[in-house]
């Protein structure tokens, strides 16, 4: 039955290289619903792409598996001792985590997300990982992945996002729960739960670091995670998100914030 449950799961992980999921348990586990629509990683801005690998994981596209192991051990360790977290969960420990788990902080939980993460990076490149990444991470009480998350903050396709608001994008990956858009358009952080200083805050932090590694590096990480060309070369398609979701549209209306 082990056996049978590691064939399984192993299968589910090799279908992620071509099958964008329907939902994940991170969605799945949100009790005020998700929106969430995916777009092929060659259509969004290479400014957000760029800003993702800077502020999450910029070891990403040089790194050999999901993570470095004496980064993971003085995780560990921060984390048995009570410590603060000296750097923070790589990309494929996150999409682990996000796919599979819940956000539990135990030690036996976080065993089973690297676990998890390492056969994600040994059967998925890095240029799926980065388009699923950017396809379900949280940006907003209910928002999931770039397409819902560029059209519900700043009216605009996830191809032609600006440098500035890709950087603001990624400031809410920490804090994700704590924002709304803006009249008009925007972020506003005066929010029913008095948190939205939180969100703030990290919003404020990418706007510190973020754009230097922009400016010293580029689009070659993107080019490196195995994304080539800009958006705007790409022929439009189905599924490239250049309409808003109509749950966006929808919410916006119901928010009076168009």
């Amino acid at each position: 039955m082990v056996a049978a449950l590691a064939v399984v799961q192993a299968l589910v992980v090799l279908s992620l290289r071509w099958v964008d999921p329907p939902t994940t348990a991170f969605m799945s586990a949100n009790p005020d619903g998700a929106i969430q629509q995916s777009v092929p990683v060659e259509h969004v801005s290479r400014n957000f792409l760029a800003a993702v690998i800077a502020h999450e994981d910029s070891a990403l596209p040089y790194r050999s598996g999901a993570f470095d192991w004496s980064v993971l051990w003085s995780r560990a360790y921060a984390h048995l001792t009570g410590g603060e977290d000296p750097s923070g969960s790589t990309i494929p420990q996150q999409m682990a985590k996000n796919l599979f788990l819940n956000q539990e902080l135990s030690a036996g939980r976080k065993a089973v997300e690297a676990g998890l993460a390492m056969e994600l990076a040994a059967l998925i490149d890095d240029r799926r990982m980065l388009e699923l990444y950017v396809n379900y991470a949280q940006f907003g009480p209910t928002i999931y992945g770039v397409c819902a998350a560029g059209w519900y903050y700043f009216d605009s396709p996830p191809q032609e996002l600006s440098a500035a608001e890709a950087v603001q994008l990624v400031g809410l990956l920490p804090s994700p729960g704590h924002v709304q858009r803006a009249p008009g358009g925007g972020m506003d952080f005066q929010v029913d739960d008095g948190l939205g200083w939180l969100s703030r805050s990290h919003v404020i932090n990418a706007q510190n670091r973020v754009p230097r590694h922009l400016d010293r590096l580029g689009f070659q990480p993107v080019e490196d995670a195995g994304v080539e060309g800009l958006a705007s070369d790409q022929e439009p398609s189905d599924d490239d998100c250049t309409s808003p979701p109509e749950e966006i549209a929808a919410l916006i209306a119901a928010e009076g914030t168009a």
